[in-house]
């Protein structure tokens, strides 16, 4: 399978100038190895598209199975491409850094890690992880400093977030007014 990671698969009315702000001025997508939850995907598809990740891609069955009885209340995976494979190291997108999360010795701690402007990030599923193969073979291994396993949605959004914080991003009340729930006008006299 080939697959092109586009601005033009995330969002056609987007331009590439407001992808690039939430990207860290570079293109992402995300790997995750046989995840067991389709709510877990769910949180990180919203995750992707509150953090401009262009596609997600899955290996094994498990998703496949429970995909139709998910909580995507944002309704991403008809937005953010969701794609089967049956290896997450061979669909890495062309020119991207390979970066696996994971809890393994003498990896980077998150805070010190400095992202690549392209990266392919791999997470494990929520009961193993990551095989021993897959992060060998990548670029980057890189750990959330946390006094237990955090499961799958919340380190992909923990590592989202992080890559956005340390990027040069756009803020203020026009962002807030795009990105908020239609019920919350809230307004902070100044």
């Amino acid at each position: 399978m080939k697959y092109s990671n586009t601005i033009d698969l995330v969002n056609p009315e987007e331009s590439h100038s407001d992808f690039k702000r939430w990207t860290g001025h570079g293109l992402v997508s995300l790997g995750l190895v046989n995840p067991k939850s389709a709510t877990n995907v769910a949180s990180i598809l919203r995750a992707c598209g509150c953090y401009g990740a262009s596609a997600v891609f899955y290996t094994g069955q498990r998703f496949g199975y429970a995909k139709d009885f998910n909580a995507d209340t944002k309704r991403m995976r008809h937005i953010i491409p969701t794609i089967g494979v049956d290896d997450l190291l061979s669909i890495a997108p062309k020119g991207a850094s390979k970066v696996v999360i994971e809890l393994v010795e003498g990896a980077i701690p998150l805070p010190e890690f400095e992202h690549p402007e392209n990266a392919f990030y791999i997470f494990g599923p929520e009961d193993a992880s990551v095989p021993e193969d897959i992060v060998k073979a990548c670029d980057h291994v890189v750990y959330i400093p946390t006094r237990n396993s955090m499961n799958l949605a919340a380190t992909a959004n923990v590592v989202l977030y992080d890559r956005m914080a340390k990027s040069d991003y756009s803020a203020g009340n026009e962002l807030i007014k795009k990105s908020r729930d239609n019920n919350n006008n809230i307004k902070i006299d100044n």
